[in-house]
């Protein structure tokens, strides 16, 4: 609701493994003209040689939401981490499309003292439009999913993304939809879509996460008992 703020502290213990998800999706109210925005801060931490799967469902800011998420995750020797974060357009249903006031997320991803990813997404549709060529043009859903492994060399994580560059052209099912993979300053790969449909994003994003375990660590992924 407007106002709320929810903060979540993830510690994985060593050599631990876990995975999270969210009962469903994260619904962002309209604020009042007297309530403060929403927010909601993350810290995860990955102990030594453990590994993190945190794959929530999608965010959805209604008309009128103001919402700010900042996400820390940190990472020891050895550790691992599969996470990812969906953005909806809205209640799409009611014709909330990019109705919201504003969405800022960020996010910090450090291996030890490095620090390997920054990531900073700021939306005001009603200052600059969403639908710009410069910014998501037609497409509804943006998405982000990192896959880190401390300690994996260079030349693993560049055939890693080659790997999966190779099975994007099969990830759509129903509309077109455009991925970008690339490695990161070092230990792991940022992985980028927008599409016009949830399912599409959702349902490439398994498939990744599938390919990406089975290589770095020998085995499959498995979903959440919810998504079968």
């Amino acid at each position: 609701m407007g106002g709320d703020e929810l903060n979540l502290h993830v510690r994985v213990g060593s050599a631990a493994e876990v995975q999270l998800t969210t009962t469903g999706a994260t619904r962002i109210y309209r604020r009042s003209s007297e309530s403060a925005r929403t927010s909601q801060r993350s810290e995860l931490v990955v102990s030594q040689g453990a590994l993190l799967e945190y794959v929530p469902d999608p965010i959805i800011p209604y008309a009128g939401a103001d919402f700010y998420q900042h996400t820390v995750i940190q990472l020891s020797a050895d550790a691992g981490l599969f996470w990812w974060e969906i953005l909806a357009p809205g209640r799409e249903a009611k014709n909330e499309v990019f109705a919201f006031e504003r969405v800022v997320m960020r996010t910090d991803v450090r291996a030890g003292d490095e620090l390997v990813c920054i990531d900073r997404m700021n939306l005001e549709p009603d200052k600059k439009p969403i639908g710009s060529p410069g910014r998501m043009g037609p497409y509804r859903y943006c998405a982000t999913f990192y896959i880190c492994k401390v300690g994996v060399t260079a030349d693993r994580w560049l055939n890693l993304e080659q790997d999966l560059r190779k099975i994007v052209p099969t990830l759509s099912r129903f509309e077109p939809t455009l991925w970008g993979i690339s490695t990161l300053k070092m230990y792991g790969l940022a992985i980028r879509c927008l599409a016009m449909q949830g399912c599409d994003v959702v349902s490439g994003m398994f498939s990744l996460w599938d390919t990406a375990k089975f290589a770095l660590y020998g085995r499959h992924a498995v979903r959440p008992r919810k998504t079968y």
